[in-house]
């Protein structure tokens, strides 16, 4: 979501800042600021809109000083605009904030009630009075920060920068990631390690309910309570050209294209070296012993774990729950001891996901997570975290992400089968093997976006667009659908292809693409009796399929993808690839913001 940035440098902060911030557009925001400290004078500059803006408002009037605060906002108390940007100042207080205060009414009272006065509308500026009325109060600024820090309630993750304090922050966690960057004479801070990488690689994670009194000395870390702890510097290895398009034109399409390599990528980590078994590189489960398994997520972690539910249930006869993260703590579901609970991630950091698990930690026999970020929170307070290995993804709509999320699900579901005795060894080794061709099998599929795209044209100028599939096909019929609302804003919407005549045939029109996922399996049959029911209708079916199910669905159909044969089971990690390439190219033809569509953050760490 909101993105953080902070420096104790030996030069000057301002273009330091606005690079970290750069790295950290794909997060999502609506505005952007920094703020500075420049012979004791703290000054700052804000803008709205892309970071250009920003960058142009500092070369009419620059920013001087070697410390300061960066932040790109995603609005959620207060409109986007200027006066709501961060950094917010009071007196000798600037601060930067992701995440939200819930009791920023009670405290906007009492301070109000003490004769201060607020100009903006958000939770932030409250922190940042709060710890003025400290300051004026008396106290020196740590026990300023320690009384403020203790008084606010919600998720946050918090930048102080002081007037008169040119070495000097003060940072806090609770609920938002915040890391802090170890350099030489120099120190830093971010909400992501990627935007630190340029200036450091040696990283200390803050954890829940720490804070930090950071100079270019270095970083005194405290818990909650105000007593000193120890928390590791880790080495941070991050490849710099992940940040960069290459030769692609947006970083969702370059990411589209590197999923052969980092989908094998993550295949390959969980095989043996004779490329037989399924290994858990970190640890082991005993699914012979559980009695269920729970998957949780949110957005299109969630429809990966949609898809996982087949897989554990058909290749391992494990009942399987799959639950949106937002949902799964207060519908109070029953847990069993035997239980084992898997959350979904890319960030690791989704707020609504982490409450979830910290809602079943203790109450089952495992908690596992499947992330990209493996010194995230959520894969810190999991028994078992299992990295994706997907590599930094950048663009706000999940691709490679999701398939590798897939990767892994789909092996741990193969290792279930296994300890489960539900697999013959001879089932387990052709499941390994069609698993391992995948990759592959993708670089075929990225053969066909010449047709898709000239598909994808046709598409954009719809105004409504349905998805179908069946089995493991209705979860990427939903992720289809959600992958061209969120970059297009064309409004789509994915069924089971059984519930096309409970309701949504009702829209169909011959101005109504229906977009058909089918691969030619023991279902096919019944999803052409679907088809012929649109085509009835006049609509438009876009069908997905091999060259059998092409051949099969005989005339009529509008247009047809063809994607080499795959075995069923796993289909659904090929034929996530044309649902990417349909909604990137329906974007491009639109002209909408592919890689940060309006309205959308990339980790999203409120709830």
């Amino acid at each position: 979501m909101c993105g953080i940035v902070g420096v104790l440098g030996n030069h000057e902060a301002a273009p330091m800042l606005l690079d970290g911030l750069k790295r950290l557009e794909y997060r999502g925001y609506d505005s952007a600021g920094i703020a500075t400290v420049q012979a004791g004078r703290l000054d700052r500059r804000r803008a709205m809109g892309k970071l250009v803006n920003l960058s142009d408002a500092l070369v009419h009037e620059p920013l001087r000083g070697r410390a300061g605060i960066g932040h790109t906002r995603w609005a959620t108390h207060g409109a986007p605009s200027t006066t709501n940007a961060h950094p917010h100042v009071s007196g000798p207080v600037a601060v930067v904030h992701n995440g939200i205060i819930e009791n920023f009414r009670s405290l906007r009272s009492d301070l109000e009630a003490r004769g201060y006065s607020f100009e903006t509308e958000t939770d932030t500026e409250t922190v940042a009075i709060l710890m003025r009325a400290h300051i004026e109060d008396g106290l020196p600024v740590r026990d300023a920060a320690a009384e403020t820090i203790r008084a606010l309630e919600g998720a946050f993750a918090l930048v102080f920068l002081f007037e008169g304090e040119e070495d000097l922050l003060i940072a806090a966690r609770k609920g938002s990631p915040l890391a802090i960057g170890h350099g030489d004479g120099e120190m830093f801070v971010g909400s992501d390690a990627l935007a630190l990488a340029p200036m450091t690689d040696r990283i200390t994670y803050l954890e829940e309910g720490d804070w930090a009194i950071i100079t270019r000395a270095g970083a005194e870390i405290l818990d909650f309570d105000g007593h000193p702890v120890s928390r590791e510097m880790q080495v941070i290895h991050l490849d710099l050209s992940a940040a960069e398009k290459g030769r692609y034109r947006h970083y969702m399409e370059k990411e589209i294209h590197e999923q052969p390599t980092v989908v094998g990528n993550a295949i390959a980590h969980y095989l043996s070296g004779e490329g037989t078994d399924i290994r858990l590189p970190d640890g082991d489960l005993d699914f012979a012993g559980a009695d269920r398994i729970t998957l949780v997520a949110c957005g299109t972690a969630f429809y990966a774990c949609a898809v996982a539910k087949y897989w554990f249930e058909q290749i391992a006869g494990l009942p399987a729950d799959i639950d949106i993260a937002s949902e799964y703590r207060y519908r109070e579901p029953p847990l069993s001891s035997k239980s084992i609970a898997v959350f979904v991630s890319q960030s690791g950091e989704t707020a609504d996901t982490l409450a979830a698990l910290r809602h079943v930690r203790g109450k089952v026999a495992a908690v596992v997570s499947v992330v990209n970020v493996t010194t995230s929170t959520i894969a810190r307070e999991s028994d078992l975290a299992l990295p994706i290995l997907a590599g930094t993804e950048i663009g706000v709509a999940s691709t490679k992400a999701f398939t590798c999320q897939l990767a892994v699900l789909a092996a741990l579901a193969l290792r279930a089968g296994t300890d489960r005795g539900h697999l013959t060894p001879e089932r387990h080794q052709a499941l390994v093997d069609s698993l391992r061709r995948v990759p592959g099998q993708m670089n075929a599929a990225l053969a066909q976006e010449e047709t898709i795209r000239q598909a994808a044209i046709r598409v954009s100028e719809a105004h409504d667009v349905l998805f179908l599939g069946r089995g493991p096909m209705f979860p990427i019929a939903l992720e289809g659908a959600l992958k061209l609302k969120e970059i297009s804003y064309l409004h789509a919407e994915g069924y089971a292809s059984g519930e096309l005549k409970h309701g949504p045939i009702a829209l169909i029109d011959k101005k109504v693409p229906v977009v058909v996922f089918a691969p030619r399996d023991a279902l096919f049959d019944k999803t052409v009796s679907n088809m012929q029911e649109v085509m009835a209708r006049k609509g438009k079916v876009l069908l997905i399929s091999d060259a059998a199910g092409v051949t099969e669905a005989g005339d009529g159909v509008w247009r047809a993808i063809t994607l080499p044969e795959t075995d069923p089971v796993f289909a659904p990690m090929l034929y996530a690839l044309p649902a990417q390439l349909l909604a990137y190219h329906a974007a491009v033809n639109k002209g909408t913001d592919v890689d940060q569509p309006r309205n959308l953050a990339k980790s999203v760490t409120v709830e």
